[in-house]
Parts: structure tokens; C-alpha cells; sequence
């Protein structure tokens, strides 16, 4: 396998806030994110855990790591994110502020904490944009959740959820639908499954990337129009001193627009040695599915579909995309 897509893989993050600080996991332990749903406390549970979703096939441990840094955790509210993450061995999940988006961290500016033992949760730092990266060690919350002998929260736990019935019915629809789920069916021996996506949508439809071909996603940007390209490169952008072409990707596959809104996100990607910005109509969600009838096929922009959570997904050929004879524009 290439050397540089490994890099590339490992230095793939995603973002998220916590209070006022932003941390980040690799995407490579990443499996979904989803909004808050309401979570069961049968009893008082140990190692800062603070509550348990049964999630496909298991019952896992959400945490909130703000315990384990001794920050104060104010009230949760409907409006909360879950990101459900895997190690070699476990799912659990992470009740987040804000899920920001994927990051590529340059790997020669991450700095190390000196001294990290098994169980310090932030291992390194990273500076973005003049704002500092607490990059998250999901092995030593692997290994916090592992020792027993760990005391319990001294908190009442539940009073820091919402107790308006709307909030709380909202909370449980969403605990619904994860239990309804029939796309997605991990066991033990698939917690290394591939098959991770970014969906979106254009126009009233949905489609999804692979993973491994995305570098970043933002939520929205600044966009340079460049004279005599052709109609479906939108311009370019400037991310971090690096010049882009952002490609409107609903012209590109001769798709109608139908939008209204003139801020859009875009999904950076990078295959065949090509990085492009994708324009798209909105963000959805990242998730895995285990489903392998989604190879890509050489003759279309299409690799093909399936349905995941009630909903028809359209895989994108990244492959095809990128190697399209009518990407022209040279990088500037």
C-alpha cells in the first residue's frame, strides 16, 4: 500500500468542541456521530461513565472526557453531539459540544505531551488557525474504562440531562432509531470494517464518499472565480496557502440545481495525486456500513448504492471522478 495514503490516513482527524477547547480523534477510530440520544443510568456507574446506549449489537459506555480533565460539565441539552468511536477491542461513545468537521494534520507539527503514560486522555497538541488542537488518546480512555477499581462519579449523573419533556421525548426518538437500524450489524470479528463514509446531500438526494479519499470538510468558504474554466469549476480556494479548484459537483454530474442557499460546504478530497474541493448543498453525517456491494465500477461516476438507516445512498466514484479528462485546471 502506498506509503503517502498512509500518512495521509493517520494524520486524518476529526474535530470537535468541548466547552471552550477543541479536540480531535483520528478518523481511523471513528465509526459514527450522531445528536444526543437519551441514554439509560440503570445504577451508579464507575469510571466517569456517564451513562450506556445500546448501540447494534452492544451495549457500550459513553463517557464525557471533561471528568477524566476535571472540567466542569455544565448541563447537557438536546443540541449535544455522540461521537462513537472503536479501538482494537471496544465501542464507546464520546458526548461532545460541537462536531466541527475532518481535519489533515500536518504530522511534523503535532507536539507530543512529555511523560504520557496508558492513561492521560490528551497525548498531543496541534495548532490551527492560532487555535490549539487537544488531540485524544482513545486507547488511555480504553484503558480508564478497564480499571475497576476506578470510584464513582461523586454527581448525580441523570440531573445533568434535559428534563423538558420536549428535549427528553426528542432524545428518545433518536434512541429509537438507533435500535430500529437493520443496515448496520457489527460483531466482534468487524470492528476493523472499512466501509466509512461522509454523506451528503444534492438537492433533495443523498450521496456519500469514501473516507479514505477525504482529506477535510468545511462548512463553508471563500471562493475565487477564475476566468475561462469550465462551467462546473466554481473557482478557487485558498486553504492554508494551498490553492484548490472547487469543483460544483452537481454541474460536474449534470445534476439540476435546485438551491437557494449561496453558502455552501465542501468536502476536500484527494485522489490520483489530484486534491479537489467538492461544492455540495449540505453535511450530513459520517457512519459505517459493512455492506460490500459498493465497489466501484471503472465506466461511471457511480460506484453504486444501498440503503443505510432507512435511506438511499448514492457512493460516489472518487476514482473516475478525479481521472475525468475534463478537470483541466492545473493547481495553482
Amino acid at each position: 500500500m502506498n506509503s503517502n495514503y498512509l500518512e495521509q490516513k493517520k494524520n486524518s482527524h476529526l474535530c470537535f468542541y468541548i466547552g471552550e477547547n477543541k479536540y480531535a480523534v483520528n478518523t481511523g477510530n471513528v465509526l459514527e456521530i450522531m445528536k444526543l440520544p437519551a441514554l439509560d443510568y440503570p445504577q451508579k456507574l464507575a469510571n466517569n461513565i456517564v451513562g450506556l446506549l445500546k448501540y447494534n449489537n452492544f451495549v457500550i459506555n459513553v463517557v464525557d472526557i471533561r471528568f477524566y480533565l476535571n472540567i466542569n460539565v455544565p448541563p447537557y441539552t438536546a443540541n449535544n453531539e455522540l461521537l462513537i468511536v472503536k479501538t482494537d477491542e471496544v465501542i464507546f461513545g464520546i458526548i461532545t459540544d460541537k462536531i466541527l468537521g475532518i481535519s489533515s494534520f500536518d504530522s511534523t507539527s503535532v507536539d507530543p505531551i512529555p511523560f504520557v503514560d496508558n492513561t492521560m486522555v490528551v497525548e498531543s497538541l496541534y495548532k490551527q488557525d492560532n487555535e490549539t488542537v487537544f488531540i485524544v488518546n482513545i486507547y488511555a480512555l480504553e484503558n480508564l474504562l478497564k480499571q475497576h477499581d476506578r470510584e464513582c462519579l461523586d454527581i448525580d449523573i441523570p440531573s445533568l440531562f434535559p428534563k423538558d419533556e420536549a428535549s427528553k421525548m426528542t432524545m428518545q426518538l433518536r434512541t429509537q432509531a438507533i435500535a430500529e437500524k437493520s443496515a448496520l450489524r457489527l460483531v466482534p470479528s468487524e470492528l476493523h470494517a472499512k466501509n466509512k463514509y461522509i454523506s451528503f446531500n444534492l438537492n433533495e438526494d443523498y450521496y456519500c464518499i469514501s473516507l479514505d479519499f477525504v482529506k477535510e470538510v468545511l462548512k463553508d468558504t471563500s471562493i475565487t472565480n477564475v476566468p475561462g474554466t469550465p462551467n462546473f469549476v466554481e473557482g478557487i480556494m485558498n486553504l492554508r496557502g494551498d490553492y484548490i479548484t472547487v469543483i460544483n459537483l452537481k454541474k460536474f454530474l449534470g445534476i439540476r440545481d435546485e438551491s437557494k442557499n449561496d453558502k455552501h460546504p465542501v468536502v476536500i478530497i484527494k485522489c490520483n495525486e489530484l486534491k479537489l474541493a467538492l461544492l455540495i448543498d449540505k453535511i450530513n453525517e459520517l457512519f459505517e456500513f459493512q455492506e460490500s456491494e459498493t465497489e466501484e465500477a471503472s465506466d461511471s461516476y457511480y460506484a453504486g448504492e444501498f440503503i443505510y438507516n432507512r435511506t438511499l445512498y448514492t457512493v460516489l466514484n472518487i476514482d473516475k471522478i478525479t481521472s475525468d479528462k475534463r478537470i483541466i485546471v492545473t493547481e495553482m
